[in-house]
């Protein structure tokens, strides 16, 4: 049982409406294919993937795959514990005209805060910040319209998505010391 029930506001309440009068079926079933891809599944073995390939690199790079594979593991266990203690019932179940309009049902009911999508997404937003500036913006452009897939969906309300956003990126800060520090032995002395 969660201790503590989540209420959706009144922007959350207006958006999901919206959506569930001016949606339909392609307009969804591109949302359900695109948000796939801020899945923790597929992102716990795209990290894995990377992590292993990363063991052949330089130091720096075994580091950064380090990272991401530690902010990948704990951003897929994150939303589960938050999601036990925080009650808040889906806006897909409070629609009877978006589901005629293509909008399916997703996941638990009473599991949309925080969306863990988004806990991904604002997370790998957040690492994207070690690329170079033209990469750095497509991945956190791209992060930030795969979680809006799930506001789309209505699986989660906009409030859910953006506080998981938040809270990805807060993550992968807060572990940035632990799995980017370099070893003093690592530090090479200039010639």
């Amino acid at each position: 049982m969660a201790f503590v029930t989540v209420k959706p506001t009144r922007i959350d309440i207006a958006i999901a409406d919206e959506i569930a009068d001016h949606t339909n079926s392609k307009l969804e079933h591109t949302a359900e294919a695109l948000t796939w891809g801020a899945d923790e599944h597929v992102l716990l073995a795209l990290a894995a993937a990377g992590w292993l390939y990363t063991r052949l690199r330089p130091d720096a790079e075994r580091r950064t795959g380090n990272h991401l594979l530690a902010v990948s593991l704990a951003t897929a266990v994150l939303p589960h514990i938050l999601k036990s203690a925080f009650d808040q019932i889906r806006p897909d179940r409070l629609t009877v005209r978006g589901h005629r309009r293509g909008i399916p049902f997703s996941g638990r009911p009473r599991d949309a805060f925080p969306s863990g999508h988004a806990v991904h997404m604002g997370a790998l937003a957040s690492a994207a910040g070690l690329l170079p500036r033209s990469q750095r913006r497509l991945v956190r452009s791209i992060a930030a319209a795969l979680s809006l897939t799930r506001v789309v969906l209505l699986a989660h309300w906009a409030s859910d998505v953006v506080a998981g956003f938040v809270l990805g990126v807060a993550v992968e800060r807060m572990l940035r010391p632990w799995t980017l520090v370099c070893k003093p032995s690592d530090r090479r002395a200039p010639p």
